[in-house]
């Protein structure tokens, strides 16, 4: 028998009661067809919530810059159809007993142009240099900088009035936020740039305080990694020092949670200072700033989740190290997000250790199922 205690204690978070300490990972699945939440996406959610997850975050959800996305199956969180939707959603995961916040989302940089809801809408970037260094537009010009920081606002704006529980920004991956993280492609020399990776952290910053003002008292995430989708080598904090810099510029604008992701959950992130088995992201990230940190990266599965983007599956199994070292306090969260995908009861079964009756993650059975 394998304790699972440590993932069934409460948490809160600025007043957000958390029956568990898993969350849904944030899933992009390309189903809204139109842009719109629709019925079957407001089962998905549903079923989870009912299924006690403790916290869902949506799949990304995109702000009202038209270049925000390459894919039109993606669903807005702008537009009164849209929001009409998502407060369907939102409504069935609370009366299922569930607790939720979307991901707000801008792909900057990596939707190529032409793509998405609107075809010809330039995309946005900080210095208009594509992930593998290349110039293909102009800088953008200081207001335009402002205004892609209020249109996180905005959207978190909405999703308060619409009722959920928190908002997570989307700050990883090499998407927009991240973009300014990133020295490849944030060249820029005015406040939104800089040589060190806390002074590339103010556009985050601006859009941060701007959500909170937006929201007031509702807690707030950011999903930071260090990889990118074109180099899962890549570091922007070389060192605890930097890291701690960063994460404190994040945190005095107002997040309440950093959501640290990895690829594998158990991955040390600084070996060479406490060893293969140190602490991962988001250990270090708490035991930097004290600040409530969500681990993330294949959890429950054998393969890490970009084998997935190629068609492949990956076994279920068990994650008794995960669950020590949240009881040790490294994390204060969980967030899982194939396993859950594939099987809504993914929670109920580990809750009662019944882990040989988890499903393997099939990419292939995915295509039909919700």
């Amino acid at each position: 028998m394998t304790d699972v205690s440590p993932l069934f204690r409460p948490f809160s978070l600025r007043g957000m009661e958390l029956k568990n300490r898993i969350v849904m990972a944030p899933m992009t699945r390309s189903r809204s067809p139109g842009a719109f939440p629709n019925a079957e996406n407001v089962g998905y959610y549903e079923r989870r919530a009912a299924n006690e997850v403790g916290l869902i975050l949506s799949e990304g959800t995109l702000t009202r810059r038209k270049g925000a996305s390459n894919d039109a199956n993606i669903p807005l969180f702008w537009g009164d159809e849209a929001l009409a939707g998502w407060k369907q959603v939102i409504d069935a995961v609370h009366k299922a007993g569930g607790k939720m916040g979307p991901q707000i989302w801008h792909q900057g940089m990596s939707r190529k142009p032409g793509t998405g809801h609107f075809p010809d809408a330039p995309s946005d970037g900080p210095s208009g240099i594509t992930l593998t260094g290349k110039k293909i537009s102009e800088e953008p010009t200081e207001a335009d900088v402002i205004d892609m920081a209020q249109a996180y606002a905005d959207a978190a704006a909405d999703a308060k009035r619409l009722g959920f529980d928190c908002i997570e920004l989307h700050g990883a991956h090499a998407y927009l936020i991240d973009e300014f993280f990133w020295p490849v492609t944030n060249q820029r020399t005015d406040r939104f740039g800089g040589a060190k990776l806390e002074q590339r952290a103010e556009f985050a910053a601006e859009a941060i305080r701007r959500c909170r003002a937006a929201i007031g008292d509702l807690p707030m995430i950011i999903r930071v990694s260090q990889w990118k989708s074109v180099d899962y080598n890549a570091k922007l904090a070389t060192t605890p020092q930097e890291m701690e810099a960063w994460a404190r510029v994040l945190i005095d604008a107002g997040v309440d949670a950093i959501h640290c992701s990895q690829r594998r959950i158990l991955e040390a992130e600084f070996p060479d200072i406490d060893g293969p088995n140190g602490l991962n992201f988001a250990g270090w990230v708490k035991k930097l700033t004290g600040v409530p940190t969500i681990a993330v990266g294949s959890v429950g599965l054998s393969s890490e989740f970009t084998g997935a983007f190629r068609g492949e599956g990956s076994a279920a199994g068990k994650f008794d190290e995960t669950i020590e070292r949240l009881d040790r306090g490294e994390f204060d969260l969980v967030a899982v997000g194939r396993a859950i995908l594939q099987d809504p009861e993914w929670v109920l079964k580990v809750k009662a250790n019944r882990f040989d009756e988890l499903r393997d993650y099939d990419a292939a059975a995915l295509q039909t199922y919700y």
